[in-house]
């Protein structure tokens, strides 16, 4: 869990084997924690009861930790609105659409099938901070959870508009038609399986949907976006201007151009940043990225006359940047991409109608496009270590990553990084030949090694 073990929150929510780390009762137990913090932050209805709204990706595991959460949230005093399954964006924007006190979220995004999570969205649909998190941890700890009868304890109801909200707030997104777009979609078997389609259906898209059919089982499996050899296939088969792939959540997007290559987070925030700044929606000109991204993203994005401001490794930190300098898009490269004026978590909907937006309206190929960026060669090494904080700081460890930026000079980078779960530092290095990368790379891990 991102390094700080004691916690029960992770980087993204809490996740583990369903009914086995996740089980029912921490479920339970979360839920009403949440609902006594997240109730004193916001306004209750005419009910006296503050409102819950409550969504899931397919997989299995999930109908269990739906009812162990809505339980839990009931048992607080908390009206629920089941939602059903979307992504993971369309429960953060529905809980603000729908006024909840909070949103909970199911789904391990792009984890295997066994695997869960749940996400908690306060008010507004808002990423909890540490301190929200902390708090509810803490009440978890002591299990002290007012517990209403009668009149006071929740109501569950089911919203039979959710899906038709998401879809039509997607629809303000964009200016153009995407009529004349053919987009073979990867929906994962996940959360994106009937709103992806719908949504670039109604854009205008030519659709063809692929991996849409959830079982419960089948989710991430072999396909989506850490998959992209089907789309990749599929693409080149149907003649189609553009691939895009989800995860189980749907909360990032990949893209894949016409001639079946892989269009990366960096170059999907290429393109939307040029696009931007060209509409003057580009806040001070500036787009935010983790220390992940490719150097290629910063060298095009110098030639464009755009900042970019990095951030450590995390969509939490990239979310915190926007909201402390009030800009306009972030992301990673893995491509969970932020828009805050849409959103307040990433949304790989949203992602995949700009990118075929951005298409539409400049008539050119995907590939045409993604050429602003050209990615640099990257090496990664991984160097077991005793003590991952000294080694980065020893002297002769400093004096070799000097050396190394020397040698590399404006066309590669290096980075140095201690893994957040184990004693290792990431040795990671980009240059202009992948054979100079693995040399410098090689060296530098030689000398963290020898500390």
């Amino acid at each position: 869990m991102n390094g700080r073990m004691s916690r029960l929150f992770g980087t993204d929510g809490v996740r583990g084997l369903a009914n086995a780390d996740l089980t029912v009762e921490i479920a339970v137990s979360l839920s009403s924690a949440a609902a006594s913090v997240l109730a004193q932050q916001s306004q209750p209805p005419s009910s006296g009861r503050p409102l819950a709204v409550v969504g899931r990706d397919p997989r299995a595991s999930g109908e269990m930790l739906e009812a162990a959460v809505t339980a839990g949230l009931t048992a607080a005093g908390v009206d629920v609105l089941l939602v059903g399954v979307l992504p993971t964006p369309a429960v953060a924007y529905l809980t603000a659409d729908y006024d909840a006190a909070l949103g909970v979220m199911i789904s391990a995004s792009h984890n295997p099938m066994p695997d869960n999570g749940i996400k908690i969205f306060g008010p507004g649909g808002r990423k909890l901070s540490d301190a929200t998190e902390d708090a509810i941890e803490a009440v978890v700890l002591a299990g002290e959870v007012p517990r209403p009868t009668g009149s006071r304890i929740g109501r569950v109801s089911v919203a039979t508009d959710a899906g038709a909200r998401y879809l039509q707030h997607l629809s303000t997104a964009i200016d153009a038609s995407l009529e004349g777009v053919t987009v073979v979609v990867d929906c994962a078997h996940g959360a994106a399986s009937a709103a992806a389609p719908a949504a670039y259906a109604a854009a205008g898209a030519t659709v063809i949907a692929i991996n849409n059919e959830p079982t419960g089982l089948n989710i991430n499996d072999g396909c989506g976006s850490t998959h992209l050899s089907a789309l990749q296939d599929a693409v080149v088969k149907y003649g189609a201007d553009v691939g895009l792939a989800h995860d189980g959540d749907a909360d990032r997007c990949l893209a894949v151009d016409e001639r079946g290559r892989v269009v990366d987070g960096d170059a999907i925030m290429a393109i939307m940043a040029i696009a931007m700044n060209e509409a003057g929606e580009l806040v001070d000109n500036t787009l935010v990225a983790t220390v992940m991204s490719n150097l290629g993203l910063h060298l095009a994005m110098k030639d464009a006359d755009i900042t970019v401001r990095t951030t450590g490794v995390g969509d939490r930190y990239v979310l915190e940047e926007l909201r402390n300098g009030g800009y306009s898009l972030g992301g990673e490269q893995s491509g969970h991409i932020v828009l805050p004026d849409f959103g307040t978590t990433g949304d790989g909907l949203l992602t995949g109608l700009r990118i075929m937006a951005r298409m539409a309206q400049t008539k050119k190929s995907l590939s045409e496009l993604g050429s602003v960026l050209t990615v640099l060669p990257q090496v990664l090494i991984n160097v077991p270590v005793t003590d991952k904080s000294a080694a980065t700081g020893h002297i002769t460890v400093r004096a070799a990553v000097a050396d190394a930026e020397q040698s590399l000079g404006e066309c590669g980078r290096v980075l140095l990084r201690p893994s957040g779960t184990e004693q290792l530092v990431r040795v990671m290095v980009e240059a202009s030949t992948a054979e100079h990368a693995q040399t410098v790379a090689e060296e530098l891990a030689a000398a963290v090694s020898a500390v």
